[in-house]
């Protein structure tokens, strides 16, 4: 998942605990060699290298559902989120410290659009060649989602996932304490903005400060609007509470690409949230006091 992950399982049986913990990162292992566009022998890959050339392919059920859900994403966005604009990373590649070529980002923002494919489950079409997609933003709050699921039917009652950041609870602590879970400051590394009491459900986070680069004091994150092709500039962070880990970072993403319209669409939303703009005011129904400054 290129980032680090941990599983906490409270479990009186050592035996049992070490099975599900196999059990899980198998599963997590199993996503990552399907879903990665770092693996050249993933489906992922493959499904890229039909779009690379334009053309058709069959997926297997479990990738339908993903394809599906994108879908959903795209259209509850108005094409915000969109699985297709991953090939934008070959404009911005942050580790070079410089800003990317126009000229390029418009060459590449022509093969971005999940209107440009067809997609009637189990075939996927690219009738225009050149694009790519991503499923960066759904596949690893999908393995989230899975590996509590498993982890409960094999019987824990009280632990949590953790990939990256995107979280899912299993149950409440073996007390019946909530857990204390910790919401990074988008500006102050190792700082937290403020910490949330739950018992169950799934939180999930985005923001500009993972990868990004600044420059003449402009910060410039990798959350890409795919209808510019450059970073969204309004928010800098935003998480949100779900039942399920993929919603809740879906909201979260789209929050964040809405930029100014970001806030009311998550109130609209109705989910528990709490956001950070890029000037250091907060807001949402998890705010402390509601709508303080945090710097």
């Amino acid at each position: 998942m290129g980032t680090p992950c941990e599983i906490q399982l409270f479990i009186d049986s050592q035996k049992l605990a070490d099975l599900i913990a196999n059990i899980v990162i198998t599963d997590v292992w199993r996503l990552e060699n399907l879903y990665s566009r770092y693996r050249p022998d993933s489906l992922l890959s493959k499904i890229n290298s039909v779009a690379a050339s334009g053309g058709s392919i069959s997926v297997d059920k479990e990738t339908a559902g993903l394809l599906n859900y994108a879908a959903t994403c795209y259209q509850q966005s108005d094409g915000l989120f969109d699985i297709s604009s991953g090939i934008l990373r070959q404009a911005w590649r942050f580790e070079t410290g410089q800003l990317p070529d126009e000229t390029l980002i418009k060459k590449l923002l022509a093969k971005v659009g999940w209107h440009n494919l067809r997609w009637q489950a189990p075939v996927l079409e690219f009738p225009l060649a050149g694009m790519e997609l991503d499923f960066g933003g759904i596949v690893k709050e999908y393995a989230v989602d899975r590996a509590a699921a498993i982890a409960w039917n094999a019987g824990a009652r009280h632990g949590f996932i953790n990939l990256g950041g995107d979280i899912k609870l299993i149950g409440p602590r073996p007390d019946g304490a909530p857990w204390q879970v910790g919401i990074h400051h988008p500006r102050q590394k190792q700082a937290l903005a403020t910490t949330l009491a739950l018992h169950n459900g799934a939180v999930a986070s985005s923001g500009d400060y993972e990868r990004c680069i600044i420059i003449n004091g402009q910060r410039y994150g990798h959350i890409l609007n795919p209808k510019t092709g450059w970073p969204v500039r309004y928010l800098a962070s935003v998480s949100v509470i779900g039942e399920f880990c993929v919603v809740a970072g879906s909201a979260s993403t789209i929050a964040m690409l809405k930029e100014e319209q970001g806030p009311a669409w998550l109130k609209q939303l109705e989910l528990p949230h709490f956001w950070i703009d890029v000037d250091g005011n907060s807001g949402g129904s998890l705010a402390p006091l509601n709508s303080t400054a945090v710097r």
